[in-house]
């Protein structure tokens, strides 16, 4: 797959240009002072958005009273999901619905988010990774105790949606039709809508309630890859280093860096690729262009601060995940 490139002829600095001449030409005589300043392409283009950033129980964590739970208290640090925002056709999408879906949607600050969701159809779409807690638990934000959704296209696995469907208070949404679920082709492109395309990739992650996937979304311009979980890169099917070269960020499971992070559990028990090891996998796809992003940190990440281990990262050539980054698509 080749990535989606821009045309140089579109550069900012040519649309730049472009709009000052319009501009220019506005103030002119006669029927020229009706030309209307057209908005930038960039301002119109689909965008992924992070809405959070946290291991599925969230920073701060229950019970935590750490420094960085302490200051998370005061400082949001949501859990790890995205919206994918299309401004230009007003459709929205969600990746993974956490707990913490109330106030993440509240980044969304497009208006006509913000006009929908008064409507009762705040999303066009919602995207399921898994079943694990902090992947699907705000769906029941939209049921009829919260925002009372409007029918939303679920896309997920066959397990996923049988899951939801036999456990309450989910199956009631389903049985009220608030939440559908289309057929999904794993592992192919499939078009979402005319500027929306996913892919569907199955990764190795504990089973308990589903099975998990990542997602690869591809906008008009670029393609982003999302893998919040996985066990470790040795058990995919596929070479990590050859999927993200393919694409133009790669947002990846950062959950660990050290595996003597947790006092008195082990590690085994919850198994994650440690930073240190994804980088050393990834190192030369970086060198070549690739754009790494690490997310889904756990509350015990050192890289949820601005110390030695993010400077390390950073050096290396790679990204932490920060709420409110825009990834263009």
């Amino acid at each position: 797959m080749q990535k989606n490139r821009r045309d140089p002829r579109l550069s900012g600095v040519c649309r730049r240009k472009f709009v000052t001449a319009l501009g220019a030409l506005a103030v002119g005589p006669g029927l020229l002072r009706s030309v209307p300043v057209l908005p930038r392409r960039d301002q119109m283009s689909p965008y992924a958005l992070v809405l959070g950033t946290a291991q599925d129980g969230g920073l701060p964590q229950i019970g935590c009273y750490t420094p960085r739970c302490d200051d998370a208290r005061t400082t949001a640090r949501y859990v790890a999901s995205l919206a994918i925002v299309d401004p230009q056709d007003e459709r929205y999408y969600l990746v993974d619905a956490t707990p913490d879906l109330t106030r993440q949607v509240d980044l969304i600050d497009e208006a006509g988010f913000r006009r929908r969701a008064s409507e009762r159809r705040p999303f066009d779409g919602i995207f399921l990774t898994h079943a694990h807690i902090g992947h699907y638990l705000g769906l029941a934000l939209l049921g009829r105790e919260g925002v009372g959704t409007a029918p939303t296209p679920v896309y997920c696995t066959p397990t996923m949606a049988a899951y939801l469907t036999a456990n309450g208070p989910w199956s009631l949404m389903v049985e009220e039709g608030r939440l559908v679920f289309p057929a999904v082709p794993m592992d192919r492109w499939f078009e979402v809508d005319e500027r929306l395309a996913v892919r569907m990739i199955p990764v190795p992650h504990r089973p308990e309630f589903s099975d998990t996937v990542g997602f690869m979304f591809r906008g008009p311009e670029h393609t982003i890859l999302y893998i919040p979980d996985i066990d470790s890169w040795e058990a995919w099917d596929y070479a990590i280093a050859d999927i993200v070269r393919e694409v133009d960020a790669a947002l990846l499971d950062g959950s660990f860096y050290s595996g003597t992070e947790i006092p008195g559990r082990n590690i085994e028990d919850i198994p994650h690729p440690l930073i240190p090891h994804s980088m050393d996998i990834l190192e030369a796809a970086v060198g070549d262009g690739a754009r790494v992003i690490f997310t889904h940190l756990n509350s015990t990440n050192p890289i949820h601060d601005d110390g030695p281990e993010t400077r390390s990262v950073r050096d290396r050539g790679f990204e932490v995940a920060r709420q409110r980054m825009r990834i263009a698509l």
